[in-house]
Parts: C-alpha cells; sequence; structure tokens
C-alpha cells in the first residue's frame, strides 16, 4: 500500500487506527525499512521531510521569540521579577503562541506524511495544497483542532526547556562569570 514512510510507521506495541487488512505487519524497523524501499521506492523514506523541517522552524522561532518577549513584558509589568514564577509564567505564554503558530504546519506534515496514493497520483501536490483543501472541506479553524491537547503536550515542554535552560544560565553566570 503506497502513501506510507518509516516517519508514520507505528510501534506494533501501540493501537493503530489501520483495519486489519491494511496493516503492513513489519517485523521490525530494519524489516519496514527494506520493504518500503523495494516496495515503494527510497524516495518514500523521505516522505514529509520538508513540512517536518518547516514544522521545526515554526516551532523553534514561535517558541524562543514569545518565551523572550513575555518574559520581557511580564518583568516590565512591575509584577514579576526574574526568578522561576516568571519563567514558568513567560514558558506557558510561550507554549500557547506556539502551539497556535505549529498547529497549521504539523495538520500539512501529518497529512504529507500519511497520504494515499490515488490512481496512481499522490493525494496532495504540496503544503499549499493541504492547506487549500482543509481549509475549503473541514474549514479554516479545523487547522487548529486538537488545540487542548497538542497545547497540553507542548505547555510542559516548553516550560521545562525554558526552566532549565534560566538555571543553566543562571548557574554559568555564577560558576564562570563571576570572577
Amino acid at each position: 500500500m503506497a502513501g506510507w514512510s518509516v516517519l508514520s510507521l507505528a510501534s506494533p506495541c501501540l493501537p493503530t487506527r489501520l483495519p486489519a487488512d491494511q496493516r503492513r505487519g513489519y517485523k521490525n524497523v530494519f524489516n519496514a525499512l527494506i520493504r518500503i524501499a523495494q516496495e515503494e521506492g527510497v524516495p518514500t523514506l523521505w516522505r514529509g521531510c520538508i513540512p517536518t523541517m518547516a514544522r521545526a522552524v515554526v516551532v523553534n522561532a514561535a517558541q524562543l521569540a514569545s518565551y523572550s518577549q513575555s518574559k520581557q513584558f511580564l518583568l516590565d509589568s512591575g509584577y514579576f521579577s526574574d526568578n522561576i514564577l516568571c519563567h514558568f509564567c513567560a514558558s506557558m505564554i510561550s507554549g500557547l503562541v506556539t502551539t497556535a503558530a505549529s498547529m497549521p504546519v504539523d495538520i500539512v506534515k501529518t497529512r504529507i506524511q500519511n497520504m494515499r496514493m490515488i490512481d496512481g497520483k499522490p493525494e496532495y501536490k504540496n503544503g499549499l495544497d493541504v492547506l487549500m483543501k482543509v481549509v475549503r472541506y473541514e474549514g479554516f479553524f479545523s487547522l487548529w483542532k486538537g488545540f487542548t491537547p497538542y497545547y497540553a503536550r507542548l505547555g510542559p515542554h516548553t516550560v521545562l526547556t525554558f526552566i532549565f535552560l534560566e538555571q543553566m544560565n543562571k548557574a554559568y553566570k555564577r560558576l564562570f562569570l563571576s570572577g
């Protein structure tokens, strides 16, 4: 069955959405790599690579910019000092902004990785085609379908990332720059 990439392989331990007759039955990851390359061609292994990189760019840009801006806004408000509470609040705001910015790109990435072949042609031409079809057939706001669980995953990740970063920066300044 064409249209699957290594990036979208389901673990045998996790439930799958495919009916039993459509499952691939890979024995292990090496078996999957070999079979995909033989049955669908080596380029199939990289399907979704470009949208995955685009998502990484959007996530990192949104996280870094919104964290810095949020932290500065909170400090300028006079209600916060540069401590862990400020870092936590700025991180949660950053996670919210990052979720809003990255969900449309994540939908494009996932749809391209999981696209089917219809009459020997791919379901989508490119990422813009995915966006246009999603908006046309599912509505504009469907680009943010699943916002709450996405934020529930990304928010804590962002909090931990920036709290660790701030604590490491603080330790570095104390240990190496206070000389």
